[in-house]
Order: C-alpha cells, then structure tokens, then sequence
C-alpha cells in the first residue's frame, strides 16, 4: 500500500465528490474495454465503480477477479454508476494478486452453480454480494434477537455443548469420546435454561445445537444456530405466545431499521405481522384440514405433515392476512418428557408450534416446575432417574411456573427470504453428506 491517505469505504464515497480518496478491497469485476475500462471495487460496505484509461489499467493485467486492490482516485458524479458516484484519474497498487478464475463468476446477481458445486467452493462463494448479504442478515437477526431480549430484561448465557445424557426424547444424539467414556453433542439448551430460570428468571442464548437425524431435505440440517428463550412466573403458554410474539417482531423492525441495504438486494418481502398472532387448537386445526380442505390422513395423527402447515398457512394468510401462525396443544406423546399437560385436556399439551409461512419455525409451551411431576413423568416415559439427577435437583428447590421457545435462525431466514433450501441460509452446512468445508 503507497498512499498515506486515510481509508474511506465504497459506501461513504459519495460524501466526497471532488475529492481524492483511497479504497482498499477486492476486484469484483474488470471490464477492460481498450481506451475506456471499468474497475468494480468491493469492499466490506458494498461496491464502487473507477474509469481507468488505457495506462492505468495497466496494472491489472493479468490479474483475475478477487485481486486485492489499492485504489486511489477523485469522486466524480455519474448517473450511470453504483451509487451515483465513480473514481476518475486513478492509481492502483496491487496488494495481493489472483490469477487462477474462481469456480463460478461472483458478480453475477444469480450464481452460475448448482447448490451442492456452490457448497463445495462456499469459501468463496460467500464473497458474492448477495451470498454475503444472506449472512450479514443472518448476523441482523442475532442482534434483533438479542436486543429485543434484553430490552425484556433478560439475561444472556451459554450453556455446555458437550453432555452426558440425551436433552429430549425423538432426536438422535451424536456421541463423542471424553476421556474414555461417552459424551453427547447438545441437542439444544433445554434443561440448562430452564436451570437458570431459578437464578435469572429470565435467559436467553444464541448458540449451536445439533440433531443425529438421517435426514436430506430441504428443511433440516444437523448442525444449526438455535435462538432460546426460557423465562418464569407465567400463567401458560399463551404468555410464551406473547412473548415470541415479540420476539419475532423485534428480529423483523430490527431488520427493517439497520438492514434495509441486504433486504433490497435480496428483493426480501416482510412478511404480514399482526398486533396479535392468530393460534389455532391441534384438534381443531385437524378437523378444519378434514372438513374444509379434504385433507383424509389429518384425523387421528399425532402431529402435521409438512403439507397440513402449508395448507393451515395460507388459511392464515387468508382469513387473517397473517404470515405467521400459532398452532397451540400438540398431543402429550409428542411433546417432551418436560411438557405441562393441558388440565382441560390432559391428552393435550400447553404447547405450540409457530408456523411462519406455511412451515414450523418455533416450537415452545409451558414446562412442568414441581419436582414430583418431574419423577413421574420420567417414569412414565422409562427414563433412568440417574441421568437426570442434576437436572432434576433444581426443582427440589423452588422453580417457578415457566416457559419457553427456540427459533431455528437459517430456518428463520430460508422463511423470510423465500429461499428454496435451508443450506442457503446457512454458513457452512452440516447435513448427513456434508462435513465440509
């Protein structure tokens, strides 16, 4: 680097028309053209167009896309350029050069490649500006996440991701070796959140879980980013309903104030939020797909296939003009050991799944909180005791009644960028074939 001028980024540089600036980055494109060239600078805020006559793009000859780049040049106003504004009279050092093509084109607006070569080369491929913008919204939703919780006054934990016991019933666990005995990659924050309801009343955290499923689709992946929430002294689920509710507001106006570059980008549609979500009974919601939608294996199944919430989200959308939808009293033998009954009903839980366009995106309700309840619910469902010793002791010792939910974050975002598969809302994808890059 030669110039002593202070950095200014692509995005700043319209503030400095008539005026010498440096820009550091790398050559997202160079359309060498003889007497008239032009350069594409990116940068970590977006992308800057220079004019480069026939001895200053001498330079780069020879270099490829992805070459790191000084450039120093005056602003001048263009009608035609990114932003309105391009770089004339120009110098350019190169910082680190590339001369072998990248696996597919960056600036393209729609990649050249198949989902699994992208995945292959995601390294790179995540430099392309709209790969890029998906990520740094990824990032917008942790910290709308965050900042709505704490504005609740909750506080943020991390809890262990290597453990002894398996935290649910019906997800495999991958078992890892520990000083000659067997551990268990976490399959979510479960019983360590609620734990700290006795101490914080409320948490939260934003971290990894992962799930030994044998699964290939387009909804699930093995490793992935799991935004929880556990907090006491509730009435019932629908106060955990209120609460996601809020949450899930919080994520979108956060995204709409400070992420408005990416959602343009990414031709995002906010999606229909009403002051109050619309829910929705499980045996009900059976009985309408039967009746009103002629839905035949909607009676009598323990849960909804993919296709009965797709149905009951466009329901929603209709009668509601509500991309979101709460489904609340999932029957007891699908619902973890720790589940609050439904008293009215006690074939039915104090549960809910939130759909979101037409697909689960949150699973929470109300857990049990007295000790007894704890012991027999385990025995109903064959658990050792033992295995779950620690766990159990802090309800020995007051817990109050309590609740909660987790969001899947690259669900979150697949949902609102109607993307076609989660693994492209996912930084480097875990699934049954991929373990790398």
């Amino acid at each position: 680097m030669t110039s002593t001028l202070p950095r200014v980024f692509t995005s700043d540089i319209k503030t400095h028309i008539g005026q010498q600036v440096r820009l550091l980055g790398w050559m997202h494109r160079l359309r060498a053209m003889g007497g008239v060239n032009f350069l594409l600078l990116r940068d970590r805020s977006g992308v800057a167009q220079a004019v480069l006559n026939a001895d200053e793009v001498k330079v780069l000859e020879g270099m490829l896309a992805e070459t790191v780049l000084e450039l120093v040049g005056t602003v001048v106003a263009s009608a035609q350029a990114p932003g309105g504004v391009e770089l004339t009279q120009c110098s350019i050092t190169v910082i680190t050069p590339v001369t072998e093509a990248t696996p597919f084109e960056l600036y393209k607006k729609n990649i050249k490649a198949t989902l699994p070569v992208f995945l292959d080369h995601a390294v790179v491929g995540h430099r392309a500006l709209e790969k890029r913008a998906v990520l740094k919204l990824a990032s917008g939703v942790m910290a709308g996440f965050r900042q709505t919780l704490n504005d609740h006054h909750f506080t943020e934990i991390q809890t262990p991701k290597l453990v002894g016991s398996a935290t649910e019933s019906g997800a495999n666990v991958f078992p890892v070796e520990y000083f000659g005995r067997t551990a268990y990659l976490a399959q979510s924050p479960q019983f360590y959140k609620q734990i700290m309801v006795g101490v914080f009343e409320r948490v939260f955290e934003v971290g990894p879980v992962f799930r030994a499923e044998p699964h290939a689709t387009t909804r699930h992946i093995n490793q992935y980013v799991s935004l929880d929430v556990e907090f006491g002294f509730i009435h019932d689920h629908f106060d955990v309903m209120s609460m996601a509710t809020n949450v899930v507001r919080g994520i979108l106006n956060h995204l709409a104030q400070h992420y408005q570059t990416e959602l343009v980008l990414l031709e995002a549609e906010m999606p229909a939020l009403p002051e109050s979500i619309p829910w929705i009974y499980f045996p009900t919601a059976q009985q309408m797909l039967h009746d009103q939608f002629g839905v035949k294996d909607a009676l009598g199944e323990p849960d909804l296939a993919p296709e009965h919430e797709r149905i009951l989200g466009e329901w929603a959308k209709k009668e509601y003009n509500s991309d979101f939808l709460f489904v609340t009293g999932y029957p007891m033998v699908k619902r973890p050991f720790y589940t609050h009954a439904n008293p009215d009903d006690p074939k039915h839980s104090n549960s809910f799944d939130l759909l979101f366009r037409g697909l689960e995106l949150i699973t929470g309700g109300q857990r049990l909180h007295r000790y007894e309840d704890y012991v027999a619910a385990a025995q109903r469902f064959k658990y050792s005791l033992d295995a779950f010793a620690e766990y159990f002791e802090a309800f020995k010792y007051g817990m109050p009644p309590h609740g909660g939910f987790a969001i899947g974050m690259e669900r979150f975002l697949t949902q609102l960028l109607c993307l076609d598969n989660v693994r492209q809302a996912t930084l480097f994808p875990r699934d049954i074939h991929r373990l790398t890059p």
